[in-house]
């Protein structure tokens, strides 16, 4: 008849304290980062949206287009990377207020931005995003979170080749006159 070990008697667990074998300190450095990148993400999206909504001119159409599938992009990233705070044991963000105060993307609240400044600041905004995301992976990295760090890094891809193609579009446009 084989014999049962008990575990060990575990300290009581509050209801958001999720499981991780990372260290408190890397759990609170790497939640701080990536809730500061939710911010930016959550800034990037509707300041992408609001360019899309009021976008006008010759290409209309294409940058519309650009400016829609790049802000659906930007804003599917937020649910992944809010549930990997929850997931090392963090918690995320809570509101506007706190968004507003981590964010460092800048807003745009003119009623008119030519769109080749549309294109302009928006490439801007996501290379300053790119840095900002390899900023993250290093913290990842110091504290061996391997899955965050492989997490930034397709996240990265995705934030080069919208700065790709906002360069590339803005290029058209001056090679157009508009």
């Amino acid at each position: 008849m084989a014999k049962v070990r008990a575990l060990p008697q575990r300290k009581k667990v509050g209801s958001l304290d999720t499981p991780t074998d990372l260290k408190p300190e890397g759990v609170a450095a790497i939640a701080k980062a990536l809730n500061t990148l939710l911010a930016d993400t959550f800034a990037l999206y509707i300041k992408t949206k609001n360019f899309h909504w009021h976008v006008s001119g010759p290409h209309f159409r294409d940058y519309h287009l650009l400016l829609d599938e790049q802000a659906a992009q930007i804003f599917a990233t937020t649910d992944d990377i809010a549930e990997r705070v929850r997931k090392i044991g963090g918690t995320t963000l809570r509101s506007i207020r706190q968004i507003a105060s981590l964010q460092r993307v800048q807003e745009n609240e003119a009623e008119f931005v030519p769109p080749l400044e549309m294109l302009r600041e928006l490439m801007n905004d996501n290379k300053a995003f790119a840095a900002n995301l390899r900023e993250a992976h290093d913290i990842c990295d110091k504290y061996e979170d391997v899955a965050t760090a492989s997490l930034i890094e397709n996240w990265i891809d995705e934030t080069e080749r919208r700065t790709w193609f906002l360069f590339e579009a803005s290029r058209d446009a001056d090679r157009t006159g508009h």
